[in-house]
């Protein structure tokens, strides 16, 4: 008996055991969401009600196969969503030029302040998580093994080369060659790099860049958005980046194991992931974090990601179909979620998200 990332209990753990399991429980446990037939969808008969959201690079993939999905159950409900990095979608959704935000940091207070009055509060709401893994371009070189030491001292710009003591005494047997290391970062104001740099202030003792969307590298190359950094790294031999897991997954990146808290080295895969916040006990605006897990075969690097919503819309069509579409990726959704590598919210969670989406009403005078 094992638990998944937030203490629901699973038997068998593996990846895809865990989410056919998770997947059915949330299924067979939630309410079914409205379809294209289904009574109370939003509209007009004929009419299209077009959505628009934009945010974090980290579930883009994610979020793309459910609206698609989702309207070809609804042809009337169109959702768009750029992937402009967490930066831009916070200030576009507190700028009001999009329908929804999306995020891998949790809102700042600093932010909550500039939210517009007339829009009530806002709502943030995870609907997946998953994890930032290390892709590197080493050709010959698989299944390489970094130690905490190895990739504090990568991102910090104390080890230059491949054939570095503090890499090759961790590889026994794998020929480093003497190749420059590229560390590739993102260049945008990023959730993801808000999810790495709290990791790095937890496990590198020598981090003096802090944790936030964005920060002062101390060495390495920029690329806009997960797609960038995957693009980048790609394209330079000898480079290494962090993305998010799907990212590489898709693009057949190699993958390095990496030390955790506990001293083991491991895999980036759905189930090392869901270890890392599992009985994790989710706070009441569900800003979880967890920088530096310790599970014993905790992935060391995870995070959650959030939508951002306004507590009062104008448009009361656009306000249902929202909140129905965010319903089905919910209780429907899950196995795009394990399809793309990400790893779908448990029964518990996603209730209380599914609840919190009751508080959205239409502003007064509408």
């Amino acid at each position: 008996m094992y638990l998944n990332f937030f203490g629901f209990h699973v038997n068998h753990w593996t990846a895809s055991v865990a989410f056919t399991a998770l997947a059915t429980g949330l299924v067979s446990c939630q309410p079914q969401s409205p379809t294209a037939t289904a009574p109370g969808t939003p509209g007009a008969p004929g009419e299209t009600i077009s959505i628009s959201g934009a945010g974090a690079s980290f579930p883009a993939p994610l979020y793309q196969r459910w609206f698609a999905e989702y309207n070809k159950q609804n042809p009337n409900i169109q959702i768009s969503y750029q992937s402009v990095g967490s930066g831009a979608g916070v200030n576009q959704f507190l700028a009001q030029t999009v329908d929804f935000g999306a995020t891998d940091a949790p809102l700042t207070q600093q932010e909550r302040e500039k939210f517009p009055a007339q829009r009530g509060r806002p709502i943030q709401l995870p609907m997946t998580g998953g994890a930032l893994v290390f892709a590197y371009n080493l050709p010959g070189v698989d299944n390489l093994r970094l130690s905490r030491q190895a990739y504090c001292g990568i991102v910090q710009g104390d080890i230059k080369t491949w054939n570095d003591p503090q890499i090759a005494q961790q590889n026994p047997g794998v020929n480093l060659p003497n190749t420059p290391i590229s560390f590739i970062h993102r260049s945008d104001g990023s959730g993801t790099t808000f999810v790495f740099t709290n990791h790095l202030q937890a496990a590198c003792p020598q981090w003096q860049a802090g944790a936030a969307k964005s920060v002062s590298w101390p060495t390495g190359l920029g690329a806009k958005g997960n797609e960038g950094v995957t693009a980048q790294v790609q394209q330079t031999q000898g480079s290494i980046g962090y993305v998010e897991f799907a990212y590489a997954r898709e693009n057949k990146m190699q993958m390095a194991a990496i030390q955790n808290q506990a001293g083991n080295y491991i895999t980036p895969e759905p189930g090392s992931a869901a270890t890392a916040i599992e009985g994790a006990q989710i706070p009441e605006d569900f800003a979880l974090l967890v920088p530096d897990p310790k599970g014993e075969q905790a992935y060391p690097i995870v995070g959650l990601t959030w939508l951002l919503l306004y507590e009062q819309y104008d448009n009361p069509a656009k306000a249902e179909a929202l909140k129905n579409a965010i319903q089905w990726a919910l209780t429907q959704g899950d196995k795009y979620a394990e399809e793309l590598g990400y790893l779908p919210l448990p029964d518990d969670v996603s209730q209380r998200v599914i609840a919190a989406l009751d508080t959205i009403k239409v502003a007064q005078g509408q």
